[in-house]
């Protein structure tokens, strides 16, 4: 069995290990819980609220549907589960925060509701049903970033530039590193004066870092100029230097957070679904590979995203693919099509792509897909089903660490 099909891991069968960083509540009451997600667009979340109905298709995920709205049908805000979100577009970054509710997916201004969920709506949930203290997660993330270059922990030492970094004028050493420093800054500052998310809380209440989720990889693992393909003859993994900068990015937060043992969740990237091509599962193979670094082993946990990726809508979203190339195809008088003569008007060329598309995707399909996606499959899709799943799963899986 291949190592990323060993790696899906169940709660049930999750190792345990005491708390840890928790800081005596002189009033009583238990600190609050601290919890850091962080990586790319999939942390950022793209699935709209539109597509919450599509829980309800299914019996497994029918009763989470029924957590994540209240009783008049309204996305759920959570009592005890706060939020702190810095994320944006260039040096334009800033902070959106408040109780946890949706809209804290992909946001295009930082400080207003984008409409999207990522993993946090679910973890959140799941969180404050599992605390009397209150919840705060502190989420960073940010579109098209890579781990190699953006996020480079600052052990993996200084980013050597490759001859075509050089000749592109991008990646200067300088920069390497940007979105870590952003990460780590970030989360001083809520740290700082927690009272500015949470209006009730109490200093001497107290905080424990509870946890860190990683949900990150897309950018790396299209990279062929700083992961290279394998020559003839070359058996490791050519995604081994992830596998690395993951354990520096991990420990090296644990440092800077004092945290040494902060119980560590990876979202091993499920694009494609349980069927990977060689390269995806080359790269989730190195995404797992972390938990298995001697000094990290016990403390962190992969978790298969891929088990949640709807093959249902992606079927779909193939069809939609071709649908796209046939209009590519007229368009452009492909010899091999109905428009190599180049005689057909805008008009015909719209009518022929509607009927290939009526006779390829079915009414039943069309409507699927209205209900369950909303976005491209490097993102899931854009379906709520899957993030929420990924995101009860994360939660999950840091809880099981903490039993007893």
């Amino acid at each position: 069995m291949p190592l990323y099909q060993m790696r899906v891991v169940f709660a049930a069968t999750l190792l345990l290990f005491p708390l840890f960083g928790t800081t005596p509540s002189a009033s009583g009451k238990g600190p609050i819980r601290v919890f850091i997600l962080a990586g790319q667009s999939n942390m950022e979340g793209h699935a709209k609220i539109e597509t919450f109905d599509y829980l309800a298709d299914y019996p497994q995920t029918a009763p989470l549907l029924q957590k994540m709205r209240d009783k008049s049908g309204e996305p759920h805000k959570c009592d005890g589960a706060w939020i702190s979100y810095f994320t944006g577009t260039g040096d334009n970054n800033g902070e959106g925060y408040g109780r946890l509710t949706s809209g804290y997916g992909s946001r295009r201004n930082p400080a207003e509701d984008g409409g999207k969920i990522g993993p946090e709506f679910t973890f959140g949930i799941t969180m404050d049903d599992a605390f009397d203290e209150d919840v705060l997660i502190i989420k960073t993330a940010w579109g098209g970033k890579s781990l190699f270059y953006d996020y480079r922990p600052p052990s993996a030492g200084p980013y050597q530039q490759s001859d075509t970094d050089r000749e592109r004028e991008r990646n200067s050493p300088e920069n390497a590193g940007h979105y870590y420093r952003l990460m780590i800054k970030h989360i001083k500052f809520v740290l700082s004066d927690i009272g500015r998310i949470i209006p009730d809380y109490k200093s001497d209440e107290g905080y424990e870092l509870a946890g860190f989720v990683w949900f990150q990889g897309f950018n790396d693992m299209v990279n062929r100029n700083a992961y290279p393909e394998k020559t003839n003859g070359k058996s490791t993994n050519r995604f081994e230097s992830y596998t690395q900068d993951l354990g520096h990015l991990i420990r090296d937060l644990r440092k800077d957070l004092n945290v040494p043992k902060l119980p560590v969740v990876i979202g091993v990237m499920g694009v494609g679904g349980r069927n990977p091509n060689e390269k995806n599962a080359e790269f989730r193979n190195a995404m797992a590979a972390t938990a298995d670094i001697p000094d990290l082993q016990g403390t962190v946990t992969p978790i298969q995203t891929s088990v949640f990726w709807d093959a249902a809508l992606a079927s779909i979203d193939d069809k939609r693919g071709k649908v796209r190339q046939m209009r590519y195809l007229l368009r452009t008088k492909n010899k091999n099509h109905a428009n190599k003569d180049g005689k057909m008007t805008a008009q015909q060329q719209k009518d022929y792509v509607a009927q290939y598309e009526s006779e390829l995707i079915t009414a039943a399909e069309r409507a699927q897909w209205e209900r369950g996606a909303s976005n491209a499959g490097y993102h899931y899709l854009g379906c709520a089903k899957t993030f929420a799943l990924m995101g009860e799963a994360f939660a999950t899986a840091i809880l099981s660490k903490r039993k007893d």
